[in-house]
């Protein structure tokens, strides 16, 4: 059983990483939670790794793995052990794979360092929990670089995009820059200015004028191989 407040923060982080593709961090649960401090929130996290409902990551900045809560948890059983699933939690395994899974494009590599050619079309695609679907038309990309670590994004990874041409300062955006690079940064708007930020000390801030940038869609997931 949970308390309360472990509840709250377990549903709060599983909402976090489905909507924005990687975990809260300590101010933004202590905020959510309305708690006076971030080791009331290190007691829960530890409450819930202790419990089986979360993992977090060594060596890695806001990374925790959401393990199960209330209504779901992780089902390997009949996938391979290097890729994870998101089934319901019953303790069965009888419902149709195509129930559980969308299938999206993946539109090849995303560099979140140095920006590399712009995404390049094929005819590939990769099968997604459905519960991380938005609505709208999405697609997928395999992120190339190491600039956006501290946000939880790894050389490696695949991030879920949601198609826009539209985004708020803040969000984590594939910016095309000059209809050449492609890039996964962090937005901000800057007066009449656009920068593309990094979540990587060792990269710069990127500072254009706004008809060089073109938003091709919002990160709104992460899928990760172990």
């Amino acid at each position: 059983m949970l308390t309360k407040k472990q509840k709250e923060l377990l549903t709060f982080i599983s909402t976090s990483q489905n909507r924005n593709g990687v975990s809260p961090s300590y101010d933004e649960m202590k905020s959510a939670l309305n708690l006076k401090s971030k080791s009331g929130i290190h007691r829960l996290i530890l409450a819930l790794e202790e419990r089986g409902f979360v993992r977090r990551l060594a060596h890695k900045a806001r990374a925790l793995e959401v393990i199960k809560d209330s209504f779901t948890s992780i089902d390997i059983a009949n996938q391979d052990k290097n890729n994870l699933i998101i089934g319901k939690f019953n303790g069965k395994n009888d419902q149709d794979d195509s129930q559980k899974v969308s299938t999206l494009p993946l539109y090849g590599k995303i560099a979140a360092g140095t920006p590399i050619e712009a995404i390049q079309h094929n005819d590939e695609t990769i099968d997604v929990p459905k519960e991380m679907m938005p609505i709208g038309e999405s697609y997928a990309l395999n992120v190339e670089g190491d600039s956006m670590v501290n946000e939880g994004i790894f050389d490696g990874d695949t991030v879920l995009i949601k198609k826009t041409n539209y985004a708020d300062s803040g969000d984590i955006i594939v910016a095309l820059v000059d209809d050449t690079e492609a890039t996964l940064k962090r937005l901000r708007k800057k007066g009449q200015s656009i920068a593309l930020e990094s979540a990587n000390p060792a990269y710069e801030t990127r500072i254009l004028s706004p008809h060089r940038v073109k938003v091709q869609g919002k990160l709104i997931g992460l899928l990760r191989k172990y």
